[in-house]
């Protein structure tokens, strides 16, 4: 049996508690999702708590090691897709980057190879890696021996410019080559500037279905089908991904802040990433607005920095 002292002291302490989760969410820092359910924080609520109450809490000397080793110098393409794998792994939620954006693309090497009797297949290895296939329909079919001189014409005169420097370079020496080679490059060169814009815009999301086992998200399966049109949609991803490289350092976006209403029960955590000192793309975690932002954060922010620094060593 409790003492009446005790008895007093617990009765002071509910009555308090009870005044004061009243005037949190009178002030709408908390809710009442439903009737049965306890107070939980409103997107203003976490809010206040990220800008004024958060104590952000480092990675251990292991994890950043785990980071370190995972993001080093490879092709671009490789880089961005482990980026993504690490930020979903590392935070049991969804892991989105934007893969960088280029001005314009080079190559090291092209080839063509002959599909059927007027169907090419177009062979782009860029300078870091990257191997983009494009298919070509030619208004004539092409020997093999022909296939190989167009190539060799490419790869010897033209191999380290943009796609865009070929084109003014070709305009003029068009005259130049045999008429049967002109149609062979003006594609070439068309196909290869579909790849260099294609290249810079789209995102590689990781992890998506971890959004799937998160209570928070799953117990409306309506919402869940919004979210997952929106990744495969990407145009509203690929928005926010843009504001958030036009940022400086780390930017938190907690429900309807987004602007989109799929992650309207989402928080987005993102950091622009840089190439030589430019911002190129941006990385970011997708999850419940109800995350360990003090852990995501630092999670978010050092793999920008060591992508950056794979990528610019690369």
């Amino acid at each position: 049996m409790l003492s009446e002292r005790a008895r007093i002291l617990l009765k002071s302490l509910i009555e308090r508690h009870i005044s004061d989760m009243a005037d949190l969410e009178e002030m709408g820092y908390i809710a009442s999702p439903h009737t049965s359910a306890g107070r939980v924080p409103t997107p203003r609520g976490y809010r206040f708590f990220v800008d004024t109450l958060l104590t952000v809490k480092p990675l251990d000397s292991v994890e950043v090691h785990q980071l370190e080793g995972q993001l080093q110098p490879d092709s671009t393409r490789k880089l961005v897709t482990t980026a993504s794998h690490v930020l979903s792994d590392l935070t049991s939620f969804a892991g989105v980057v934007k893969a960088p954006q280029r001005t314009g693309m080079a190559f090291r090497h092209i080839e063509f190879v002959g599909l059927s009797e007027k169907r090419l297949l177009l062979i782009i290895v860029t300078p870091d890696g990257d191997v983009q296939n494009r298919i070509l329909q030619a208004d004539r079919a092409y020997s093999a021996s022909e296939l190989v001189e167009a190539g060799n014409f490419l790869n010897r005169h033209y191999t380290g410019l943009t796609f865009d420097e070929i084109k003014a370079r070709l305009h003029e020496e068009l005259e130049q080559l045999r008429e049967s080679m002109s149609e062979l490059m003006t594609l070439a060169v068309d196909a290869g500037k579909e790849a260099a814009n294609e290249t810079g815009e789209g995102y590689v999301l990781s992890g998506e279905n971890n959004l799937l086992h998160i209570q928070d998200l799953s117990s409306n399966m309506q919402s869940l089908r919004r979210l997952f049109d929106m990744f495969e949609q990407k145009t509203g991803i690929l928005q926010l991904l843009d504001i958030s490289g036009r940022a400086h350092g780390v930017q938190i976006f907690i429900g309807g802040e987004s602007g989109l209403v799929p992650l309207d029960e989402c928080s987005v955590v993102t950091a622009p990433y840089e190439v030589d000192g430019q911002v190129v793309g941006t990385v970011g975690v997708i999850g419940p607005t109800r995350m360990a932002y003090e852990r995501v954060i630092p999670i978010v922010d050092i793999t920008a920095k060591l992508l950056s620094g794979a990528l610019s060593q690369h």
